[in-house]
């Protein structure tokens, strides 16, 4: 991917959302909810704060993540579903 976020934004690709129910319904595309976690992509350095001074990002690259669910824009780069949002709409790195 040839990509490199600014700033305090982040490159995450979503998780895919179990396509059957623990009963072992199969779940249509248009039902499913959008998925709430994901892997990091690609992150930018960092935001600058009232000095100048560039903040490192908490995440890195390779993190599963935990976002909102409407948080972020979708973003299609070398035909993968991707999403790009800032890092304050992670709410936490699971695991």
């Amino acid at each position: 991917m040839k990509f490199r976020p600014l700033h305090d934004r982040v490159v995450i690709e979503p998780l895919q959302a179990d396509t059957k129910t623990a009963g072992g319904i199969i779940i249509p595309d248009t039902a499913k909810e959008k998925p709430m976690q994901g892997k990091v992509v690609a992150a930018g350095p960092g935001a600058r704060d009232e000095n100048g001074k560039v903040q490192p990002l908490d995440v890195k690259k390779g993190d599963t993540v935990l976002y909102g669910k409407w948080s972020g824009t979708e973003v299609k780069i070398d035909g993968q579903e991707l999403l790009i949002m800032k890092e304050s709409d992670i709410m936490g790195v699971v695991g």
